[in-house]
Formats: structure tokens, sequence, C-alpha cells
């Protein structure tokens, strides 16, 4: 099962204030814990939304707003993509992580097999599957 833990964004990460040393060290030595169980997948922080944009989709077309954002405890700072046995393990996880403040979401990702049968062509299934081995090096 993949879990996806959102780190939702504050004032500060809006502010595009960098982390302090003991930060990023205490986030090296949490990562490289994910690493040596063999559970992560990926880990980004992310820009402030005042470089980004929202892509709005409305009766078949498309338009952009660019950033920054109002509320910026509805938005993400940054993620973790773990592979763990279980919800529980991935809320483990996510206990573990060393921040003082804030709150991280933890939000199952969709495999193919958690759709009723036929709603995911198998061709389409295998396709998936075999981008996803070799982005994770398998």
């Amino acid at each position: 099962m993949r879990f996806m833990m959102l780190v939702r964004a504050n004032g500060e990460t809006e502010a595009g204030a960098p982390p302090t040393t003991e930060m990023v060290e205490a986030m090296d030595r949490y990562n490289d814990e994910l690493i040596k169980a063999g559970v992560l997948l990926a880990a980004e922080g992310l820009h402030p939304s005042s470089k980004g944009a929202l892509v709005s989709y409305s009766g078949g077309g498309a338009t952009v707003t660019d950033g920054p954002f109002a509320e910026a405890k509805e938005l993400v700072a940054g993620y973790w993509l773990i592979q763990v046995s279980s919800r529980d393990e991935a809320l483990q996880w996510a206990t573990r992580i060393p921040f003082e403040d804030g709150a991280v979401e933890v939000r199952q990702v969709f495999e193919a097999a958690d759709f009723p049968p036929g709603v995911v062509p198998p061709e389409i299934a295998a396709k998936e599957q075999a981008f996803r081995d070799g982005q994770s090096g398998g």
C-alpha cells in the first residue's frame, strides 16, 4: 500500500522561510530511517504558492490563476510517498516526523486493485505498474 504524507503549509512556508539547520538535520535523520526501512519512494518540499499556479477546469476549458493563494492551512508545503503494509504502519511513520508544530495529512494512494473489476482495463493497470517499477528501479 502506498501512502502520501502531505505536509500542511503555514505562514513560514508560504513566506518562503528556509528551515533551520537543526530541522534539516532532523529531517535527514528521519528520511534515513525511511530509506533503511525500505519504505521511502519519494520526498520533496515545495516552493510557496506565490511561485505556483492553480489550474481550474470548467465547461471543458482551463483557467490559470497565479499564486499566492489565500489559505495557507489548506496548502501543501511538501510530501513523502511511502510504501508500507498498512494504514497503521503509515500512521506510525507519520507520528515520527520531527515537527514541533504543524500538521501532516496521511492519504492512501489509489491502486488499480482498489477499483471495481472492469473499471481499469488490465493493459492500463500493467502499464501503470511497469511505470512505477521503472521509477523505483524495480
